[in-house]
């Protein structure tokens, strides 16, 4: 059976050996879940060996692709081989992910592996879905695997929270933005990057950083792993600062790793991923309960005010537990 006919373990095998049509169709099988992802993982080590995983996020347009494509030209050039998962949302007709991200990078880094991944809106599932695919990426061969994501909201911050070493990607003007989401996006970040350093205002982006940080025993900024982020300049229209980012990453990376907190950021990533898979599981026998009999009957008997609303629930968790 050749790598294209679909069985797992040929595909596998396909994509160790530089297979990129191979790697594809397994991420695709990983992002389906059910038993078409589980056959997969099977195949997988437990562990994410030793691949590097970045998150790099931001708001929108503060040039996270192109400051990633510049990353990946870095990369590559200092003979690595290196990967992308861009979590793209999904398109309201299709389902499908929109692929802007992976339209700004292909073609920087000719041995690189680029791969759009559609959130579809199920946070649970694209929470399953990326420890399994980066699994899948180290497997294979690739190291560092980057997973960019396309906004700053919950799916996003959960996500890039999960990698090794997470990069928060500004620019100027990012202010509002940003300040919105400080709870989530910037206690998660390890190394900040004031992008589009060229522009009017990034001296200024940067030093509300500074400050921000300055407070981090107030705001709690530090409390993820106790150590200040570092800030970089960069400018994605030339890639200037790109290779400066990336020693900034390898420095966070070398730092948890001497402390121990490399280890239990994986760790802490595989219950997530454990978390997850319950979540998918319970998701998708409720909807078969609220597809079956008792389910409609109780969503009708709810809907006629017959019952009130929690009755109403009772009887579909009565459905799931009996897995009707």
């Amino acid at each position: 059976m050749s790598a294209r006919e679909g069985d797992p373990a040929v595909l596998l095998r396909a994509a160790r050996d530089g297979d990129r049509g191979a790697l594809a169709r397994l991420i695709t099988r990983i992002e389906r879940g059910g038993e078409t992802a589980a056959e997969v993982a099977a195949l997988l080590p437990a562990g994410e060996g030793a691949a590097h995983v970045v998150g790099v996020t931001g708001a929108p347009g503060a040039g996270k692709s192109s400051l990633t494509g510049h990353l990946l030209a870095h990369l590559a050039g200092e003979g690595l081989r290196p990967a992308v998962l861009a979590i793209d949302p999904s398109s309201p007709v299709t389902g499908g992910a929109i692929l802007g991200d992976r339209v700004r990078m292909d073609g920087v880094a000719p041995g690189a592996f680029v791969r759009s991944m559609a959130t579809r809106g199920h946070q649970g599932g694209l929470a399953a879905a990326v420890p399994a695919a980066l699994r899948l990426l180290a497997h294979a061969g690739h190291d560092p695997v980057i997973v960019e994501t396309t906004g700053v909201g919950q799916v996003e911050v959960d996500v890039v929270a999960a990698a090794d070493t997470t990069v928060l990607v500004v620019a100027p003007g990012w202010g509002d933005a940003v300040q919105a989401n400080k709870a989530g996006l910037l206690e998660v970040a390890d190394v900040l990057v004031v992008n589009k350093a060229d522009r009017p205002g990034a001296a200024d982006a940067r030093r509300d950083l500074e400050q921000m940080l300055d407070l981090g025993h107030i705001s709690g900024l530090e409390a993820r792993s106790g150590r200040r982020a570092g800030i970089v300049m960069a400018t994605s229209t030339t890639g200037e600062g790109a290779a400066e980012v990336w020693r900034a990453v390898a420095a966070h990376r070398a730092a948890i790793a001497a402390d121990g907190e490399l280890d239990a950021r994986r760790a802490r990533r595989r219950r997530g991923e454990v978390v997850a898979l319950v979540g998918v599981a319970l998701r998708a026998r409720t909807d078969a309960a609220l597809a079956g009999e008792a389910g409609r009957a109780a969503l009708a008997d709810v809907a006629a005010g017959r019952i009130p609303a929690d009755a109403g629930a009772a009887e579909v968790l009565r459905a799931v537990l009996d897995g009707g």
